[in-house]
């Protein structure tokens, strides 16, 4: 692998301007949507918890500590980026407290103080019947405000009104592949020189890595073919906001439909074994793109990671946005799973204003 961080295409023209965004992270603004409500009864107490410049599982030791359980009677849905503002579910099972005496328990984060804002809080508490598993909930919701982006309004409008209509490409973001392209270069060893990492989580994000930089391959290939948001036959599809897949063997009029109207999608690889469902040309297509990583292929088969699909498109629900001097506010919904840096990258040629960005450790 010569360049750890290959150049991917856009879909809509590429970005329009430079600008800045984590400025502060108040900037970048994350609330997890769980997509139902505490039942108000139950052996599980669900927390939503307010962070700033924190790590989740940081987060998560205070409050198992607090609570006097065991860190495995702690869930939560998902990781957050530490350099931001997040609201975030988290259960726990403990039933001898009331709800309402975790209201405003507070923490200072182990990287920051809190005169500079790095701490957590919980805002809202009650009583549930199930602990929130990893991934449970149905999506998160963006504000993100861009700072020094100096662009003509109708452009910006324009761009904007396309990535609403049209959706973007649902690239993997840099968090996944760490500071530089770090987890890559890991993976690179393990994969190819059987040198595995000895740490655990380096482990894992090394495998994460590898499928992403994959499946960010095919993606911008099928851009550069002009397919990333058509079926071809043989597609594995997916059902829009759902993991649901299903494989077909050509594309009729009604599927070519359902796709054109954002109701499926086609989808790439998360490389593994396993059986593939996918045939005909986009088997193809997608042998021959990842044709020079057979080795790190080979190797996530070795490791006995499953094969999975994602879809190649990205809907961005409920957008709106206000710009003004240069300064442009964002707001909107992705489903889980999904990186808010997939929308950012077809509007700005961003810089991280954060330099130390806990890429590979929280997404």
């Amino acid at each position: 692998m010569n360049n750890p961080l290959p150049s991917l295409l856009h879909a809509h023209g590429g970005p329009l301007a430079q600008g800045r965004i984590r400025a502060t992270p108040d900037d970048f603004i994350v609330r997890e949507w769980l997509g139902f409500a505490a039942t108000g009864a139950g052996e599980h107490l669900l927390l939503t918890v307010r962070k700033r410049g924190a790590n989740t599982k940081w987060v998560a030791r205070q409050l198992a500590q607090h609570a006097g359980i065991r860190l495995r009677d702690l869930s939560f849905a998902g990781l957050k980026d530490r350099h931001a503002l997040t609201e975030q579910a988290f259960t726990l099972l403990e039933r001898s407290t009331r709800p309402e005496d975790w209201l405003g328990f507070s923490g200072v984060s182990e990287v920051g103080h809190a005169s500079t804002g790095e701490h957590f809080e919980v805002i809202a508490a009650a009583r549930h019947l199930r602990k929130v598993k990893r991934g449970s909930h149905r999506a998160n919701d963006f504000e993100i405000t861009v700072r020094d982006f100096h662009v003509d309004p109708k452009q910006l409008t324009h761009k904007l009104q396309q990535i609403a209509a049209h959706g973007v490409p649902n690239y993997f973001g840099e968090q996944r592949f760490g500071r530089g392209g770090g987890n890559l270069s890991v993976a690179e060893q393990w994969l190819c020189h059987g040198v595995p990492p000895t740490d655990r989580d380096a482990r894992s994000f090394a495998l994460s890595a590898a499928r992403s930089v994959l499946f960010n391959t095919v993606v911008s290939a099928r851009i550069a073919a002009g397919h990333w948001n058509r079926l071809l036959p043989g597609e594995v599809v997916n059902l829009n906001d759902t993991g649901s897949v299903f494989a077909i063997s050509d594309v009729d009029d009604t599927l070519a439909l359902r796709c054109q109207q954002l109701d499926i999608h086609p989808t790439a690889p998360l490389c593994g074994c396993g059986e593939s469902r996918v045939s005909g040309v986009a088997a193809q297509f997608e042998a021959q793109t990842l044709l020079p990583w057979q080795q790190w292929q080979q190797g996530l088969i070795d490791l006995n990671v499953q094969q999975q699909r994602r879809a190649t498109r990205l809907m961005v629900q409920n957008l709106s946005w206000s710009y003004e001097e240069g300064v442009l506010r964002l707001s909107f919904r992705l489903g889980r799973g999904a990186f808010a840096t997939a929308v950012l990258r077809e509007l700005v040629d961003y810089q991280q204003a954060v330099s130390d960005m806990a890429f590979g450790a929280e997404e």
